[in-house]
């Protein structure tokens, strides 16, 4: 699917270009550039192309093999480049979470979105609405969890325009979504006597659970409370069920996956987001692909140089909370670059803390890697969607360090 690509001029403004001479994405590419040449700065996110076709290829067979649609989460990249190679090898729409992130990815021309969230905002409201019925080939669907939701949506109508909603499932200690099967029931039957609100599924977010067994657990009672709607006559003729963090999404095609909901016929939605580039700490351990056959590829680095060494044992390096992630994971050191030699990997430095724009890596190994100023450093990642929101444009590498694109984020 080709999606449309605002423009973004390359120029002195881009963080991780050097570009005194604004150029366009496509002539950035075009001049044939490398990591190294003088055409970036540090720090730097590149993202690996060889990484993101495998781990794009993956989800895409891992669903298709269990018959289940995918809308993959926008909220990860918000890049409308890496959103149409996600629709291109299958994807059924995109996820978001907020109406900007909606209105951006319709601008883009993707024409499926699930809003992963409630949506109270009239003016939002009216729009998904206005465009449902202007648009054929566009579905908007978002979640409610409560009858006051409902009644905001019916008021932002105004008796003008239809809307299609999902039951949001929600656990203890968990964020929205209904908490009982009463309640469910309750909500589902108020959309049921709310003019222009139409209920078409039920959807959850399993992410946060402890571990598989859990999300196991609560998906059952997910599936439970669609069948309850469906011998209820508040969900006909078709049910979406929807859910699946990046953390569980075999066990979402194991519980929600099938034909059927209760005898009604179903489709089965994974909004599973940041397996497209994986990283080397949260996800690394989490992924599904511990427990079942198949694997990712960690596809986000930073560039960043050693800019000072005043300790024994301690090195700061130019990348800080501006640049990296830091809620869930400090970045990995990887590998050392120094002019003249091979990269060789680092053993031994830790990154302990950050600054704004500096990381200090400790050593307690007196066999360590040596670091010198000037040392430019790989540093691995944790947490790719707080990764991707501190880069406007990220280089695109191939395996021998080359600029193949330029993606961009929309945040």
């Amino acid at each position: 699917m080709t999606l449309r690509f605002p423009p973004l001029l390359l120029g002195p403004t881009t963080k991780g270009f050097w570009s005194p001479t604004p150029v366009t994405r496509s002539e950035f590419v075009a001049a044939g550039h490398t990591l190294t040449d003088g055409s970036l700065t540090w720090p730097v996110l590149t993202l690996d192309a060889d990484a993101v076709v495998h781990n794009i290829g993956q989800l895409a067979s891992f669903t298709a093999d269990r018959g289940l649609a995918f809308a993959p989460h926008g909220k990860t990249t918000m890049s409308p480049e890496l959103f149409s190679a996600q629709l291109d090898a299958g994807a059924w729409g995109i996820t978001v979470a907020t109406g900007n992130q909606l209105l951006s990815a319709h601008s883009f021309g993707v024409h499926r979105v699930l809003v992963a969230n409630e949506v109270l905002d009239p003016t939002v409201l009216r729009w998904i609405a206005a465009t449902l019925a202007a648009e054929p080939s566009a579905d908007i669907l978002f979640h409610v969890d409560s009858v006051a939701a409902v009644d905001v949506a019916a008021a932002a109508l105004a008796g003008e325009g239809r809307l299609r909603v999902l039951l949001e499932v929600g656990h203890e200690a968990g964020r929205s979504g209904v908490r009982s099967g009463d309640q469910a029931l309750a909500v589902a039957q108020h959309v049921a006597r709310t003019p222009g609100v139409d209920l078409v599924g039920v959807s959850a977010y399993e992410g946060a659970l402890v571990d598989a067994d859990a999300a196991r657990a609560f998906l059952a009672e997910v599936r439970a409370v669609a069948e309850m709607l469906v011998g209820a006559g508040l969900l006909q003729d078709h049910v979406i069920l929807s859910a699946g963090g990046s953390a569980y999404f075999d066990v979402v095609a194991d519980v929600l996956g099938g034909a059927d909901v209760g005898g009604v016929p179903s489709t089965t939605i994974l909004r599973s987001g940041a397996y497209l580039t994986h990283d080397h700490g949260t996800y690394a351990g989490s992924t599904p692909f511990t427990r079942i056959a198949g694997h990712l590829y960690p596809a986000l680095r930073v560039w960043a140089q050693v800019v000072s060494t005043p300790e024994d044992g301690l090195a700061i390096v130019g990348a800080g909370k501006r640049d990296v992630p830091y809620d869930s994971g400090l970045p990995v050191v990887l590998r050392r670059h120094r002019a003249g030699q091979a990269p060789v990997a680092v053993v031994g430095w830790d990154v302990t803390r950050t600054n704004d724009q500096h990381a200090y890596l400790e050593c307690g190994d007196p066999l360590g890697t040596a670091l010198a100023v000037g040392d430019l450093l790989e540093l691995g990642i944790s947490h790719p969607c707080t990764a991707f929101d501190k880069w406007r444009a990220i280089p695109v590498i191939d395996a021998e360090q080359r600029v193949v694109d330029v993606v961009t984020t929309w945040f």
